[in-house]
């Protein structure tokens, strides 16, 4: 149950995320549904792909695609006034996102029993790999590669699992993860928190 409330609250987040996104960059009907599907599973397909797990069950959860349809259809028809009111807090739906895909994808490679790297290789990928397709897709510089803290957050959703400090089964435990890594996504962002990097210049 926790993971299925998970599934359904990350594929809304993403799939409004991706609509948005696609409206902002003024793209059409047909546009809109192919990014703001792609934001929502996509993440999923990659981590399949390289987990070799057989990617064909993502497309058999009709329940999450009807939900992330109505989701873009909600977006796409809104007054256009709001298109780009909704991008300017984007980044509260990512952060959502983000963090229940991480969850998510944790939970799905402790279930198949794959080790720590494993687990942390799943919400890796999970987390980020949606919010990294939408991004491409609409031309625009992945989050993932930004100076600030973004996938370390999903890494360390997936290191907390891994090592078994939040129990899988438990409901209390896992979303007070969930809104501790929107949290931290989000104080990151906020507070303009980064990773150690290099300006390079010529002399």
């Amino acid at each position: 149950m926790t993971w299925d409330l998970l599934n359904v609250v990350a594929v809304a987040a993403f799939a409004f995320s991706g609509a948005i996104v696609a409206l902002s960059e003024r793209y059409d009907i047909f546009g809109t549904f192919i990014l703001g599907i792609a934001t929502p599973f996509a993440g999923g397909i990659i981590r399949n792909i390289a987990l070799d797990v057989p990617v064909v069950h993502v497309w058999e959860q009709e329940r999450l695609l009807v939900i992330a349809s109505i989701t873009i259809a909600i977006v796409y028809f809104f007054p256009k006034g709001w298109v780009m009111f909704w991008d300017r807090w984007n980044v509260y739906l990512d952060a959502i996102g983000l963090s229940a895909f991480a969850i998510q994808g944790a939970s799905f490679a402790i279930e198949a029993d794959f080790p720590l790297g494993g687990v942390l290789f799943a919400a890796i990928l999970t987390g980020v790999g949606g919010g990294v397709a939408r991004d491409v897709l609409a031309q625009r510089k992945p989050m993932v590669l930004h100076k600030e803290i973004y996938a370390v957050w999903a890494m360390l959703a997936g290191l907390i699992m891994g090592l078994g400090w939040v129990d899988v089964n438990s409901v209390i435990q896992t979303y007070l993860l969930f809104f501790v890594i929107i949290s931290l996504r989000l104080l990151s962002y906020h507070l303009g928190w980064h990773l150690m990097f290099r300006d390079l210049y010529r002399i």
